[in-house]
């Protein structure tokens, strides 16, 4: 499995309640544009619209920018190709109050296929913030202690 992007700062300000995998529809220059490892989640989202899942906001740059269609928008909105079951469930849970759903990386699974790691997530306080800081630096610390001794 090859992490072709990762949405950092997914992890750091929310809290992850659920995590879920769904494929992409790509256009054929994206899937090589993702392959080299140019998309971007960085503030993007997943948003439930009439029974389908969208990732909106991910950029993928063009491969050939002087070969690629005219109309392409690197910005657009992807569909992403969950189960029926599963869909049903995420429309229940991501209509109760502070939930959302954020990308967390996009990975190539079995057969090459591209698939987008997401989660249903409750955005964190400043507060709930600085202890994950904390909590990380003193982890930090306690390897460095263990190494050195």
């Amino acid at each position: 499995m090859k992490i072709f992007a990762e949405n950092k700062r997914g992890a750091y300000g929310y809290e992850i309640l659920e995590r879920m995998q769904a494929g992409i529809v790509l256009l054929g220059h994206e899937v090589k544009s993702v392959r080299m490892g140019r998309f971007q989640l960085a503030g993007s989202y997943v948003v439930p619209t009439r029974g389908e899942l969208w990732l909106v906001g991910a950029t993928i740059p063009a491969y050939q920018p002087k070969n690629t269609p005219a109309d392409y928008d690197p910005g657009r909105s992807r569909k992403l190709l969950v189960h029926k079951r599963e869909m049903k469930g995420l429309m229940g849970k991501s209509k109760a109050r502070g939930l959302t759903m954020i990308p967390l990386r996009v990975y190539s699974a079995d057969h090459g296929t591209i698939k987008l790691e997401f989660a249903l997530a409750r955005g964190k306080k400043e507060h709930d913030k600085r202890q994950t800081i904390a909590k990380r630096e003193a982890e930090r610390e306690m390897r460095a202690a263990l190494k050195n001794r």
